[in-house]
This record gives structure tokens, C-alpha cells and sequence, in this order.
């Protein structure tokens, strides 16, 4: 039986995730790729270098993340967080959330332990979706 989640059950399972699939919008099509994230005070916080996906968020800045929690193919949890791509540039704010990617995925390479011990490098992008709504639902 499908269910809605609430938005404090929605909230949990996008904080328990590790994983997400970002959708964007590249030349009027839809995009959609795995991240890894976090999320904190209603914001999305992930990195990348510059390519497809940073092109297409800054062109259009309205994007979501969807995140899984499957234990069968009856018993599942799903949650879509919609908002908008804002990139952190300030120097101590990007190696702030650098550092928290990296408590939090401690297997992500030297190459970014290097970035958020500088802020970054140079052709880095920190992000945040600020996230301004939330939907869910389950299987059980």
C-alpha cells in the first residue's frame, strides 16, 4: 500500500542518504545524474567540477534531488527535494562544506581532501540546492 510520507519523514530520508540523482534541465531536455551529497538547514550542499550538469544549473537554476530507500520491489521509500542551485564562492564557506563532504565520505580522493584544506580549486564548484519543498512517498 502506497502511502505519503510526512514532511519530518520526507526530511529523514534525505538526510540518511548518501546518494542522490539530480535533475536539471540541459537544452530543454531533461538531466539527470547521481551525487553524492548533504543535507543541512534545508539546503542540498554537494561539489563537482565544471561539465554538463554545472552548465545546466546555472542556466536554469530550478532543480530537484531524488532520493531511494529500497529494501524490495514491495518495500520502498522515495523522496523528491525541489529547489534552487546556488553556488557558495565564499572562500571559508566553500571549505566549510568541503570538509563536511568529506567527514561524511571519507573515500573521496587526495585530490579533494587538497580542495577543501585550500577552499577548493580554482575550477571547483561548491553548491547548494535551497530547497523549498518536499515530497514523499512509500511501499510497504
Amino acid at each position: 500500500m502506497t502511502k505519503t510520507l510526512s514532511k519530518a519523514e520526507a526530511e529523514n530520508l534525505i538526510a540518511s542518504g548518501r546518494i542522490g540523482r539530480l535533475g536539471c534541465v540541459d537544452n530543454g531536455e531533461p538531466y539527470v545524474v547521481p551525487v553524492n551529497y548533504l543535507f543541512e538547514d534545508g539546503s542540498i550542499y554537494s561539489h563537482s567540477l565544471p561539465g554538463r550538469k554545472i552548465d545546466a544549473m546555472r542556466t536554469h537554476s530550478r532543480v530537484c534531488l531524488q532520493v531511494d530507500e529500497i529494501a524490495s520491489d514491495l518495500v520502498w521509500r522515495s523522496v523528491i527535494a525541489y529547489g534552487n542551485f546556488e553556488e557558495i564562492r565564499v572562500p571559508s564557506d566553500r571549505r566549510s562544506i568541503l570538509s563536511k563532504l568529506l567527514v561524511r565520505f571519507p573515500l573521496l580522493t587526495p585530490v579533494e581532501s587538497v580542495m577543501a584544506r585550500d577552499a577548493g580549486a580554482p575550477d571547483s564548484i561548491v553548491f547548494r540546492i535551497i530547497v523549498d519543498r518536499i515530497t514523499g512517498v512509500e511501499e510497504r
